[in-house]
């Protein structure tokens, strides 16, 4: 298959990256079949053909693009008879308020609660640069981290709220139908939930429908 897709990796193979589900979700939104190719935080030359040193990293053809947002651009551009990832000129803009939202307050958010989670799951080759990574980012151990979690949680509880009072009378951020507004915050919200080891969220929350309603839309399985 010409199409490829870098996707970050656990030592499980759980893929967890909320950059990459973004672009999972896009690619099957533009209805563009596609390969997924493993891939480790220590494994850089595999993708230094992309001039960086992160995923996701498409290969569509002889074209190699990185950056989910370039991504996105990329192929909005290069496939323009399907269905647009953003429509109209003013949704994109508020799509991009979405996006500046979940990367700012979301992330974060649900940084905290699982940084530790994501060290126990990956690689041995891949936790020594995880754990010294991460905790230069957040200037203290993974250890220290994890025991303010409790803290962390009510913190990822007040930043949701806003999601659930939306998807209690809408069935997606974007109206009728997911885009890329819905791929940004579904790939946030997957990461959480796919390496959490507290649940995040209560089994009737209406976010986990939304992101039910996501998968089903675009013939993914939720496990």
């Amino acid at each position: 298959m010409s199409r490829q897709l870098y996707d970050l990796t656990a030592a499980d193979g759980t893929r967890f990256s909320p950059y990459c589900w973004r672009v999972k979700l896009a690619l099957a939104h533009k209805n563009l079949n596609y390969e997924t190719i493993p891939w480790h935080f220590t494994e850089k030359a595999a993708i230094a053909t992309s001039g960086q040193e992160k995923v996701p990293v498409l290969r569509d053809g002889a074209n190699i693009v990185s950056d989910s947002q370039i991504i996105a651009d990329y192929l909005e551009r290069t496939y323009p008879n399907e269905e647009s990832l953003f429509g109209d000129p003013p949704a994109r803009a508020l799509i991009m308020f979405v996006k500046d939202w979940a990367e700012t307050m979301l992330h974060p958010a649900i940084s905290h609660i699982i940084v530790a989670d994501v060290h126990r799951r990956l690689a041995p080759q891949d936790q020594p640069y995880f754990r010294q990574t991460r905790e230069a980012m957040f200037k203290r151990s993974l250890e220290e981290i994890e025991a303010d979690r409790p803290a962390a949680l009510e913190r990822f509880k007040a930043t949701v709220k806003p999601l659930q009072r939306l998807f209690s009378h809408q069935s997606f951020i974007a109206g009728v139908s997911p885009n890329w507004a819905d791929h940004i915050v579904f790939g946030a919200l997957r990461w959480g939930t796919l390496i959490s080891t507290t649940p995040l969220l209560p089994e009737n929350d209406p976010i986990l429908d939304w992101m039910g309603r996501v998968l089903s839309t675009y013939g993914m399985q939720a496990g």
